[in-house]
């Protein structure tokens, strides 16, 4: 799958939000210390973000601007990294048509890497539009631009494929009630809380989860 497969699998901005703010959720209960998923409410002035890095290279963001939605991700493995030359060079097409009210984004300081944008997948949309879009890039049938496997969990969005993600990345077997609840945007209790790590400390977990803007029962 590249990235004309993705977009109509992504869900509506707002849904979309929902799920980044979910997944940093559960991460950070599996591992406060080490979410692969996390999620900035205030990251600038109404602008939020959210992110994945799973620390071997590949990652993506989200940002949530008041304009649109900006999505982009770096497979470094894949046909369309930057890297497959001397002089890193994006896939042809990847930022053509980005609009003006996102494309800062493109060049912001947070999402450079020693001075150029890493990207293999970029998607936007702007506010009020009812689909998602991307450059002109063209794939080979056999190319890709990393987003199957990338995008995989946020595009499926469901408690079964986190329990999947959970057991395969964290080597956890988790609780999908508790999975369920917390997706849903139900407040983290020690219940669900012991669903998902039965060894962590609550109290820590539910620092961190209070600064997502998730609620904590008391």
């Amino acid at each position: 799958m590249n990235v004309h497969a993705l977009l109509p699998r992504l869900p509506d901005p707002a849904v979309l939000a929902a799920r980044c703010r979910a997944f940093a959720v559960l991460d950070t209960v599996l591992d406060p210390a080490a979410p692969m998923h996390v999620y900035q409410p205030g990251w600038r002035d109404g602008v939020a973000l959210a992110r994945m890095d799973n620390c071997s290279g590949d990652r993506w963001s989200v940002v949530f601007d008041p304009a649109g939605v900006f999505l982009h991700a770096f497979d470094h493995e894949c046909d369309a990294t930057p890297w497959r030359e001397d002089e890193r060079v994006h896939w042809p097409g990847l930022l053509d048509g980005l609009p003006a009210s996102l494309a800062h984004y493109a060049t912001a300081p947070d999402f450079q890497f020693e001075g150029f944008f890493d990207a293999t997948v970029c998607v936007w949309r702007e506010t009020g539009a009812d689909a998602w879009l991307c450059g002109p890039v063209k794939f080979a049938a056999d190319e890709s631009d990393g987003s199957e496997w990338l995008f995989d969990l946020l595009a499926d969005g469901s408690p079964e494929a986190y329990v999947r993600y959970a057991d395969e990345c964290w080597g956890r077997t988790v609780d999908i009630e508790a999975v369920r609840d917390l997706m849903t945007g139900a407040p983290l209790t020690r219940r669900s809380a012991a669903g998902l790590s039965p060894t962590g400390n609550f109290e820590i977990m539910a620092e961190h989860v209070r600064a997502l803007g998730h609620p904590v029962h008391p």
